[in-house]
């Protein structure tokens, strides 16, 4: 980081003196500067693909997770001590003897939204496993949210998007979603009911109640709820109209936990719908609420930010401070949206160690950032002198496999993705190199492929070849440089001899509106043959930068 020196005015020239504060003061008004970083926060505080955000406090700390779909390790755990500057700690799901999420598993199925409590000296994830070998609602369980974490207790109950309450008398309600009347009284009526858990025994008891289809009489999707008790009254935040444009959130209150629910006057307590189309943040629901120790109460959500037009970096996890009138929970009071910028939480300021821009894979376990496509059921990749080996193997990115790759969150809109590759294959067909991965019928890469590199374009499942040009060396260096929807892929035999192949490419290709889906953008090491046996793909570092 520049550090500015006063005494520098003896030697500056007025002109550059002038340009000098000029600069300073831009990286002051633009919130990333340590002007700023102990007034305000940047939204979101997770970018990239982290939707359906849970919160949970435990003393002084603060732990989130997220949904993760058909992706391995799943429910990523972050901790913070001020809500801005979050740390990855572990995944809920990080162990192939929990789950399966088997190959044939679709695009954006799995692991949908996770509830995170804690209690007792607990920790328990909730959430629903769709079109899974072994599917349907279950919690895991640690004493450390690290972990391990424990095997899946699942749960004979219908729905997505559990969630747990304790009451004060110790018992503990499972919150689940759907219509039990299985009736529409108008389209995609759903809705939130109620039942006793007993984590004890494992299972759900006693009878179910339903306890809103929602805040009118024309609510669709009415899902992801959370129960609270505030002041001896119950709080019921639900999420209404879909993870779409339609998004939000609503408030229903009740004096006894069993209902009955009554729909808050404020409703939609929190939307972006109403701002119209344009507006560059858009989608916002799926709350979660947390009270600090000093007792104020702020909220988690998922939002999506436009980029000329399109949705690259999917769901991601915003905060904003809420405030009670009364029952009502006011989001932003005198805002009433969400904004990029925010007076930050009165918590002390705690920054976080970010990771290394540069992974020299010398470590003897990957780094928490990785994930593969659903579960691994072979051993198809290592870590040996310095190198990330992969295996290429039949599987492929265009089919629901766990295919020979290895990847990372997207969580820029202006990056550089660039790796050291050594791949000696000759026979076409044996692949490796670098891809950037929306789902399987959406994605790029960049091969070595024999004596070329080839760039490939997936666009609504329809392959296209884009570019390819001869290079003959067993190593090479390849990059992916993106600026908003412009994405250039780049190659050479040195990092200090790169030029770029093809044309520029459009991002939107993985976008929300173009992919659609409930997961997100990753970029990675990818190798495949469609031969039995193949040289292995060596990755001697990964390089992933925000511009």
């Amino acid at each position: 980081m520049f550090v500015f020196n006063p005494y520098a005015r003896q030697v500056l020239s007025g002109k550059a003196l002038v340009f000098l504060l000029f600069w300073l003061g831009c990286l002051a008004l633009s919130g990333h500067s340590w002007a700023t970083a102990k007034d305000s926060f940047l939204n979101p505080i997770l970018s990239g693909f982290y939707p359906d955000p849970s919160i949970v406090r435990v003393d002084d700390t603060y732990y989130m997770v997220n949904s993760t779909f058909e992706w391995f390790p799943g429910m990523p755990i972050h901790r913070s001590k001020d809500l801005v500057n979050w740390e990855l700690i572990g995944h809920g799901l990080h162990r192939q003897d929990q789950l399966t999420l088997q190959e044939g598993l679709g695009d954006y199925k799995g692991i949908f939204a996770v509830t995170i409590r804690h209690h007792k000296g607990l920790f328990y994830l909730i959430t629903t496993c769709v079109e899974c070998t072994k599917g349907g609602n279950f919690y895991v369980t640690a004493k450390n949210p690290e972990g391990p974490w424990s095997k899946p207790v699942w749960l004979d109950s219908p729905g997505i998007d559990p969630s747990i309450m304790w009451d004060d008398d110790g018992k503990a309600y499972y919150v689940g979603h759907g219509n039990l009347a299985a009736k529409e009284a108008w389209p995609e009526q759903q809705g939130v009911w109620l039942q006793e858990l007993d984590t004890g025994l494992g299972k759900l008891v006693g009878p179910r109640k339903q306890l809103t289809y929602g805040h009118a009489n024309n609510a669709s999707w009415t899902e992801g709820p959370h129960l609270y008790k505030i002041n001896g009254q119950y709080l019921l935040l639900v999420a209404e109209g879909g993870t779409g444009y339609f998004h939000g959130v609503t408030a229903h209150h009740s004096k006894s936990v069993w209902g009955p629910y009554v729909a808050d006057y404020v409703n939609p307590v929190l939307t972006h719908r109403h701002l119209g189309r344009d507006y560059p943040i858009h989608s916002i629901g799926h709350a979660d609420l947390v009270q600090t120790q000093k007792g104020d109460w702020w909220s988690v959500i998922l939002g999506k930010r436009y980029v000329d037009g399109a949705t690259l970096l999917a769901r991601e996890t915003f905060l904003t401070p809420v405030a009670f009138e009364g029952e009502t929970p006011i989001f932003n009071p005198g805002v009433g949206k969400v904004t990029l910028e925010q007076k930050r939480p009165n918590l002390p300021w705690s920054p976080v160690k970010k990771a290394p821009i540069r992974d020299d894979f010398n470590s003897p376990t990957l780094a928490l950032q990785w994930n593969m496509l659903r579960t691994p059921q072979s051993q198809w990749y290592t870590l040996a002198n310095g190198n990330l080996v992969l295996q290429p193997r039949s599987q492929k990115l265009q089919a629901l496999t766990n295919p020979s790759f290895m990847a990372r969150r997207i969580e820029d809109h202006d990056f550089t993705a660039t790796t050291a590759l050594s791949f000696s294959a000759q026979k076409p067909g044996q692949q490796a190199g670098l891809a950037i991965y929306r789902n399987s019928q959406s994605h790029f890469t960049l091969m070595k492929e024999g004596s070329a590199l080839v760039i490939t374009q997936v666009r609504k499942g329809v392959a296209t070849e884009i570019a390819r040009t001869v290079y003959t060396d067993e190593t090479v260096v390849l990059r992916a440089q993106a600026h908003g929807r412009k994405l250039q892929f780049l190659f050479g035999s040195s990092e200090a001899n790169m030029k770029p192949i093809g044309k520029v490419l459009d991002m939107a290709v993985i976008s929300f509106e173009e992919a659609f889906g409930f997961n997100g953008p990753y970029v990675g090491l990818y190798a495949t043959s469609d031969h039995k046996k193949a040289p292995t793909a060596r990755f001697a570092w990964f390089d992933y930068k925000a511009l």
